[in-house]
């Protein structure tokens, strides 16, 4: 039986994720902040899938844990760990961080510093284990920047190059390093934001990551229209996107 680490675990993203590999066969380890969620969440998917499920504390901002803890998970599993899907995210408020850089400063290290040192631990384990996968959700968001949200798109649009930096390293080692880039998604981050179009489900998302984290791609979008849809903004001219409301 093989094992999935999966960090961010008690987003919608991520729950989906964690059934979807359970219902493959998969044993998981959940890493997130809230252990009693997770617990809770564990317990449902043992006697749903009848795999086994561990649960840890991680918090993407607090840096000084992540070796520390992740060295816990990944002992935990020595030899039999065969990926970890990242599914840390915070999409913040884009009007506040351009006034307060607290705010701003949440959501960069939110969505890039804390999920590059946890990947630094991981990539390290599965490079010495010569196999796995690392698969990671980056946004659509971060392949242009927008008014609406540059931010959170610059954090990810960071998080997407450094992801295939670490694939250029990790090819030789046999490991499979996997960016995912979903659209819209009906998660608790997006609820009640206007201006949503083509929103796709946990569950499909979830789907997704699994065939993409299964399958040897480098890079997936999810739904994959928004790969055409995303060629199609990166196509505007710049004297035309910078008079865009976006």
């Amino acid at each position: 039986m093989q094992t999935v680490l999966i960090l961010g675990a008690t987003s919608s993203i991520a729950r989906a994720v964690a059934g979807e590999f359970a219902s493959h066969g998969y044993d998981l380890i959940l890493a997130g902040r809230d252990c009693e969620e997770m617990q809770t969440q564990a317990a449902d998917l043992e006697i749903r899938y009848d795999v086994k499920a561990r649960v840890y504390p991680f918090d993407a901002l607090d840096l000084e844990s992540h070796e520390t803890i992740l060295a816990r998970c990944l002992s935990d599993t020595g030899e039999r760990l065969a990926g970890a899907v990242l599914c840390v995210g915070y999409l913040g408020d884009q009007n506040a961080a351009q006034t307060d850089f607290r705010e701003a400063r949440r959501i960069l290290d939110t969505n890039f510093t804390g999920c590059v040192s946890a990947l630094n631990v991981i990539s390290n384990h599965f490079e010495k284990q010569g196999s796995g996968f690392i698969c990671a959700l980056s946004s659509v968001a971060g392949d242009r920047g927008r008014q609406s949200n540059y931010f959170y798109g610059a954090a990810k649009a960071a998080l997407s190059a450094y992801l295939q930096g670490l694939r250029n390293r990790l090819h030789r080692a046999g490991v499979r390093v996997v960016t995912v880039k979903p659209g819209f998604v009906d998660t608790r981050m997006t609820f009640g934001r206007p201006n949503l179009f083509l929103v796709a489900s946990p569950q499909s998302v979830a789907r997704g990551v699994y065939k993409a984290a299964t399958d040897g791609k480098g890079v997936v979008y999810l739904p994959w229209y928004w790969r055409w849809i995303m060629l199609v903004v990166r196509l505007i001219p710049e004297r035309v996107f910078k008079r865009m409301r976006l």
